[in-house]
């Protein structure tokens, strides 16, 4: 494994990186049962009947945009312009988040822009190697016009075996951190797993972002469950101007990793945070509830409990210094 320095992990035991928590393990015909229903028995409600609405983004409005302004491209990609420089979170730029392009989760909608129309990046910040996260091609395509990749343990390896140069890696375990182009990137912990096939289950490291530009924090969650180490990550490195926290993709059967969205408002105040950017939704069909249904659900517990949030339409631009952008784009479209 290539990493900064000589280290050996805490959360690496026997082989296979571990979450500190005891995680819930199902039964084989539970996961069966999970499998046959996926497959035959969807509800329809997963999947929008109408084209979800997307804003068209240029290079020329991305590099004309004030610096500290933040685009959502869909799932968990986010474009972050952050003191002149251009960092983006879990590209994913393909039609399925799948091993394979003839089957598995589709797009509901098309990216903003292209890869090709991206203008150069510093850097491309990783949270795990799940294939809604860590698209190949994305990578490939990337390789070329970014300077860094930033990720956990593990997942630089990957890179490095599809062609991305090592001396643009930096990987790292939880807690610690990196500071590039006048960023400081700290890998946080996350309650998940990792793997991309039937054998290499945890064999990388998983993680959440604290992104601070020194005039504006970011929290970027990529995927868990809820834990106490948000209220970790809120005491030693909050307040946050914005938290990007999953909202989707939720079950019953999966609770240890994956928040209902009661949790991911949790976890935003445990972070201290301003202003919620729910994320992980409104591109893939990854779970059994309506496609729709993570917003509804956390705009209805934000109204509630009196937070802020932000929903801005895909493409469209939000500022970091007052990032509430309460768009409900999704509401036209769940009857539609």
């Amino acid at each position: 494994m290539t990493t900064t320095t000589a280290h050996v992990s805490p959360q690496l035991q026997n082989g296979r990186f571990r979450n500190p928590a005891r995680m819930h393990r199902g039964s084989l015909a539970k996961m069966l049962g999970i499998m046959w229903r996926a497959l035959f028995d969807k509800p329809a409600d997963t999947v929008p009947v109408a084209p979800i609405p997307v804003q068209a983004l240029t290079r020329a409005a991305i590099e004309a945009a004030p610096d500290n302004t933040v685009f959502r491209l869909g799932h968990s990609t986010v474009l972050l312009k952050l003191n002149g420089g251009l960092w983006l979170t879990d590209p994913v730029f393909g039609k399925r988040a799948s091993p394979f392009p003839f089957m598995g989760p589709a797009r509901f909608h098309a990216p903003p822009l292209t890869i090709d129309e991206l203008p150069p990046l510093a850097g491309v910040i990783l949270s795990h190697d799940h294939y809604d996260h860590l698209d190949h091609a994305a990578v490939v395509a990337l390789a070329g016009k970014t300077q860094y990749f930033v990720t956990p343990l593990g997942v630089g390896d990957r890179l490095v075996q599809w062609g991305v140069p090592a001396e643009k890696i930096r990987q790292m375990d939880w807690w610690r951190g990196v500071r590039l182009d006048g960023i400081s990137l700290t890998c946080t912990p996350a309650q998940h797993f990792s793997g991309r096939s039937l054998t290499d289950g945890n064999s990388t490291l998983w993680c959440s972002w604290v992104i601070d530009s020194g005039s504006h924090r970011v929290f970027f969650s990529g995927d868990s469950g809820y834990f106490r180490g948000f209220k970790a990550i809120g005491d030693q490195f909050g307040p946050f101007d914005l938290t990007m926290i999953e909202t989707g993709a939720y079950d019953a059967n999966w609770p240890d990793v994956h928040m209902q969205p009661e949790q991911t408002l949790q976890a935003h105040i445990d972070l201290r945070g301003q202003v919620l950017l729910p994320i992980h939704n409104g591109t893939f069909d990854l779970a059994f509830h309506a496609w729709h249904e993570p917003l509804d659900r956390i705009a209805a517990l934000a109204d509630a409990r009196g937070e802020r949030l932000a929903t801005p339409v895909i493409g469209q631009g939000i500022g970091l210094a007052a990032p509430h952008v309460d768009v409900r784009w999704w509401q036209g479209l769940a009857r539609a």
